[in-house]
């Protein structure tokens, strides 16, 4: 699809989310307990504006860099202007300008809401394709979130590309996106309406699997997913039996295996990560419940211990000797079939 086209209904056409035919963009869901405070102060003005489909806000945000691609009015940068303290630096890059124009309106406001003495946030206009041209540099970023919109790139590939370039060593990217349970049709991939509505640019799961492999992450773990309800009348009409869910993702930028291999590794969860003092989810298979050792994998064992987790974290146990495969229990994949991705 043609970009100028996304522009134009995320600029012009949309005035709100209310504006949606469908609830690929906005599908419900739980919004944690640490962000609804935050979110009540966030302008009435952005939040109507609002168009993601997950909350790819993750643990440790204190005084990181993060770029949030696609930000369209702002939400998610303001909700992170409000986490992630007045140290934080918090870019929003969007290509539509009238979204800009609404998240640029209420800078001052959020500035003062927060109790910040200057923004620890800026917006830029740009395409995730090139964030090069935008000014980002490489290995310039701790966190990369991204809410509903890479769906909407016609060159995903590159966009991964991009944030990896991006990211430092370690860093974090957090994610919502549509995803869907096979390959899209060209027919449906060409249609303005279902394009724009998020469910015509949805990745096959396993492709996405595919390209992360090409680009060298290997190991990717699911944190949390939800059914996009199916649209009705002609548009369920076009998309006949493909199904749609809203996936949150996690990845490091991290040499890791393609399997979950053995090395007799335990981690043990400090309780340290604040608003997480019992309990800390890596992701939809993963708990570590405070002082309590849990074998994991090497691939799970370097997320936890060569990332911004590493202090929260105490690693029993190195590779020096290998015990075949981790008798990992994984998650279903997207697809609903089992994956051979690592721990997924």
């Amino acid at each position: 699809m043609n970009q100028t086209a996304v522009q134009e209904y995320y600029g012009r056409v949309l005035k709100n989310s209310s504006d949606l035919k469908t609830q690929a963009c906005c599908v419900p869901g739980s919004i944690p307990e640490r962000h609804r405070n935050v979110l009540n102060q966030i302008h009435p003005a952005v939040l109507e504006r609002f168009f993601g489909c997950g909350a790819p806000i993750p643990e440790l945000i204190r005084d990181r860099h993060i770029l949030d691609l696609g930000c369209g009015s702002g939400r998610d940068v303001y909700l992170l202007a409000g986490l992630a303290g007045p140290q934080a630096r918090i870019i929003g890059l969007d290509m539509t300008a009238e979204q800009l124009e609404v998240a640029r309106r209420y800078e001052g406001y959020h500035t003062d809401v927060f109790g910040l003495s200057r923004p620890n946030f800026s917006f830029c206009q740009g395409y995730m394709e090139d964030l090069r041209s935008a000014g980002i540099a490489d290995s310039s970023m701790d966190l990369v979130i991204s809410n509903c919109v890479i769906n909407l790139s016609p060159d995903k590939p590159q966009v991964f590309r991009e944030i990896l370039r991006v990211l430092k060593p370690g860093g974090e990217l957090y994610f919502s996106d549509i995803f869907s349970n096979r390959r899209i049709p060209l027919d449906v991939a060409q249609d303005p309406l279902l394009y724009n509505e998020c469910l015509g640019g949805a990745l096959y799961f396993e492709d996405f699997r595919r390209i992360m492999a090409e680009l060298g992450i290997l190991d990717f773990r699911v944190v949390h997913k939800t059914t996009v309800p199916s649209p009705v009348g002609e548009l369920a009409d076009k998309l006949g039996n493909i199904s749609f869910e809203s996936i949150t993702i996690r990845l490091f930028k991290l040499p890791l295996e393609d399997r979950c291999e053995d090395y007799g590794q335990m981690a043990i969860y400090r309780g340290s990560i604040p608003g997480y003092a019992h309990r800390f989810d890596l992701d939809d298979h993963h708990t570590f419940e405070r002082q309590k050792p849990m074998a994991v994998c090497g691939n799970t064992a370097d997320m936890l211990s060569r990332t911004a987790y590493g202090e929260h974290f105490e690693i029993l146990g190195e590779k020096n000797t290998h015990y075949g495969l981790f008798a990992c229990g994984p998650a279903e994949a997207a697809s609903g079939k089992e994956s051979s991705l690592a721990c997924c």
